[in-house]
């Protein structure tokens, strides 16, 4: 009884000392080296962080899927306060796993001004440990990123109707510079 005891005691500790694998970016915190991307845009360019490093604070609000409600909140609500958000010397996108062309007409339905990245095979949003693989999309978190290539703050918790408004109330508070 004894032998039996101690092997489920060496199991059951074994098992809670199990770390289940993150991706590489699931503990993103401030103060961490944002991951550097490449996506395609909906103005038909190529953004890579690294071109903005040094030069002016970065904004990623991703999005789960085009053309769906929330999605469609928060762009529109990142079109509404783009004037707010200009204010700040920072270069600002929403972006999402969607295929370029599928963002482009999302933009366009909406009449947004800014650009829609696109990160289709997931490979970027995977590198942000925002990646859902069953669903094939982002979670909704934005990413604020310094001048310096480092995180400033991930909001995990956007609200899409104000998401806009908010977003430019966050570069205040974290004292990004105004234009």
């Amino acid at each position: 009884m004894k032998a039996v005891s101690l092997v489920c005691a060496a199991a059951l500790s074994a098992a809670l000392f199990v770390v289940s694998p993150l991706s590489a970016a699931e503990g993103l915190k401030p103060g961490d080296d944002a991951p550097d991307f490449t996506m395609v845009g909906t103005d038909g360019k190529t953004y890579k962080l690294s071109d903005f490093k040094g030069k002016q604070a970065v904004v990623v609000a991703w999005y789960p899927r085009a053309f769906t409600g929330g999605c469609t909140k928060e762009c529109k609500s990142f079109k509404d306060q783009g004037s707010s958000i200009r204010e700040y010397d920072v270069a600002y996108f929403t972006a999402s796993c969607d295929p370029v062309q599928k963002n482009k007409e999302f933009g366009e339905s909406l009449g947004i001004d800014y650009v829609i990245l696109s990160d289709p095979d997931g490979t970027v949003a995977k590198a942000y440990g925002i990646y859902n693989a069953e669903r094939k999309a982002a979670a909704r978190h934005t990413h604020y990123i310094g001048k310096d290539g480092k995180i400033l703050a991930i909001d995990t918790t956007v609200k899409t109707e104000t998401h806009g408004a908010d977003v430019a109330k966050k570069l205040g508070e974290l004292g990004v510079a105004k234009k």
